[in-house]
């Protein structure tokens, strides 16, 4: 599926869109350049799934957990990995337990810890500044 955004808030609103097909259990991949709309898309899913609370990137703290009425979350910012053995440092495979949406940016770097099955969202740069293409992919 493809969505095209013009600005952050569409970003967000697709997010949110997304988050009503969500259940605990699902991981789900954000990639983009940096400036791309990972961090709008990941917060539209938060309030998509009732979070009202501040939603920021988790870039320094690596993950940031919020319990949402749709479910707990967890995002993830994995641009500062530099390997699987950091992420088995911070546990990561202990968030694999099937109990929360993991919301994953940047998630080439967790290598072979991410689970085969998963849902990847692709945001680009589209032809005006505000505008991203969001490419949706279900899990095979």
């Amino acid at each position: 599926m493809q969505i095209i955004s013009h600005s952050p808030e569409d970003t967000e609103r697709a997010g949110a869109d997304f988050a009503q097909t969500l259940r605990p259990g699902d991981v789900v991949t954000l990639d983009g350049d940096l400036g791309a709309g990972k961090t709008a898309f990941a917060r539209g899913v938060l309030r998509g799934l009732g979070y009202t609370g501040r939603v920021t990137s988790p870039t320094f703290a690596i993950a940031n957990e919020y319990s949402a009425p749709g479910g707990a979350v967890v995002h993830f910012d994995l641009y500062r990995i530099l390997g699987e053995e950091a992420l088995f440092e911070l546990g990561f495979e202990e968030y694999l337990d099937g109990e929360r949406i993991l919301l994953i940016e940047w998630s080439k770097n967790a290598g072979a810890l991410l689970p085969a099955k998963h849902r990847a969202v692709r945001l680009t740069y589209g032809a005006g500044p505000e505008d991203r293409l969001l490419e949706i992919e279900e899990p095979t």
